[in-house]
């Protein structure tokens, strides 16, 4: 097959991208605006010496395995018995990344996250890489044993709920609810299992493309888009009900309406205003900590 080349242009690759990536170019796509095909190409033999020296670590690999059965167990793909079993590139994937990344090692969170790439590029190493580019660089202290850089998005949600939609903000505040049980897996698993399949990827899509202020996009919408259905909860079991039902339903299955609304309902979105909240929360997780 031809390789399709691709120039990261702002604007006609932004509007390609936002439109869905043909999954016969995802793998490709996905490797080159991410910069992760650039770092494999620097880094010849890099991925298989991580994968044999993390080997050589017990205590990674009993965290590794201990979640290879959890990954997808519903993919026949993924079930240990399969021919051949995606399990082992798991394992692989995830063994070399704690091994690359030692800060991190192994988080629960981090095999689904594997499991979906391997999926995607069919390519142990690929995988690897954009693996990565999500962690190491988009989203940075998402895994890491303190979860600074999740527990701060999660407020910065709030932020936002409460700019955007303040009904719903003083409604979660009037209950005294954390946002933290609300969306953490929305943040971990990066919509993983949460919503349907063909939305993840395109959501995915403008993720590696546009960088972390996209799963604000995507939580914005969900949350704007029933509004009127969450403020009727009278409690604070009623509120975590609202926000599981807000993630099924023809809204989230309809992937090109959706993606056309995650760019259009939450409004203006800039990075200088998410980093600006980010700092805002940063310190005061800090703050809290000490």
């Amino acid at each position: 097959m031809k390789r399709m080349r691709l120039h990261r242009t702002p604007y006609p690759v932004k509007r390609y991208i936002r439109k869905g990536i043909p999954n016969e170019h995802r793998s490709h796509v996905w490797m080159v605006v991410s910069g992760a095909q650039a770092q494999m190409d620097m880094n010849t033999g890099y991925f298989r010496r991580m994968f044999t020296e993390g080997e050589k670590n017990p205590k990674l690999l009993d965290l590794v395995i201990t979640d290879l059965n959890r990954t997808f167990p519903d993919n026949v793909l993924f079930q240990k018995n399969a021919n051949p079993s995606l399990q082992k590139d798991l394992y692989n994937v995830l063994v070399a990344y704690g091994q690359h990344n030692k800060t991190v090692g192994y988080c629960q969170g981090m095999n689904f996250i594997a499991g979906y790439l391997i999926l995607v590029t069919k390519d142990e190493e690929k995988a690897f890489w954009l693996m990565d580019a999500l962690i190491g660089q988009i989203l940075p202290d998402y895994y890491s044993p303190a979860m600074t850089g999740l527990k701060t998005d999660q407020e910065v949600l709030g932020d936002l709920v409460k700019k955007k939609i303040p009904s719903v903000a003083q409604l979660i505040e009037t209950h005294g609810v954390m946002w933290t049980l609300l969306v953490s897996r929305w943040f971990i698993c990066l919509f993983i299992d949460i919503l349907p399949v063909e939305t993840v990827l395109r959501i995915w899509d403008c993720l590696f493309f546009e960088g972390s202020k996209v799963i604000f996009r995507v939580a914005l919408t969900l949350i704007k888009q029933s509004q009127a259905s969450i403020m009727e909860a009278r409690n604070f079991p009623d509120i975590c009900d609202k926000f599981k039902e807000i993630t099924k339903g023809e809204f989230v299955t309809d992937c090109h309406y959706f993606m056309q609304k995650i760019f259009a309902e939450p409004g203006s979105l800039s990075k200088t205003t998410i980093d600006k909240l980010r700092e805002k929360q940063r310190l005061k997780l800090i703050s809290e900590e000490k």
